[in-house]
């Protein structure tokens, strides 16, 4: 049973809203500890990118408490922005479905690599690969204050060693990579 889309993007609306009030009142964790701004991607193929992605692992955000399964598929829309599906089971595999439609932008047409995304516009967040396999079989999903995290795969399971290299690259873009969470999938 698919769950309504409304509530949830209005949860998700107002978890933004907070999060742009408390980003307002806080300082990121690129801030706080005086990091070098986080790097992206040098370009991404918007059309490799579309399709489903598993995700791996995330920093727990309140949003996604409780989800697992989680999938994001991309397609492209007429007027090109960028259809966001994002799907999770709620506490276990075979839970029930919880669905959130947004919509991205790409906000840096020389790279692609930089996009806002929104749930609950006029809202909306940065949305930032750095890290992408060759073959585009992984993504990394990341915001310029370093407070958000997701390991993305077009399966769902990810061989360990490119796991682990991600992590080493993580770990070199100043990440905390002690705060990721591995998510659970079928």
């Amino acid at each position: 049973m698919v769950s309504s889309v409304l509530p949830r993007a209005l949860l998700l609306g107002a978890l933004l809203l907070g999060a742009g009030f408390a980003a307002a009142c806080s300082r990121s964790t690129t801030d706080r500890l005086d990091l070098p701004p986080l790097q992206t991607v040098a370009f991404v193929e918007v059309s490799r990118y579309l399709g489903t992605w598993y995700e791996i692992a995330s920093f727990p955000q309140r949003f996604q408490e409780g989800c697992t399964a989680t999938t994001a598929t991309y397609s492209l829309l007429d007027n090109g922005d960028i259809d966001v599906l994002n799907r999770c089971r709620r506490n276990s595999l075979d839970g029930e479905e919880t669905v959130a439609r947004g919509v991205a932008r790409v906000v840096d047409s020389a790279t692609n690599a930089r996009l806002k995304v929104s749930f609950f516009r006029p809202f909306w967040g940065a949305y930032w690969i750095i890290d992408l396999g060759p073959d585009y079989e992984y993504a990394v999903v990341g915001h310029p204050g370093r407070d958000y995290l997701w390991i993305l795969s077009r399966t769902p399971s990810m061989d360990a060693a490119v796991y682990e290299g991600i992590l080493q690259r993580l770990q070199a873009a100043h990440y905390d990579v002690q705060r990721l969470q591995r998510t659970l999938q079928p």
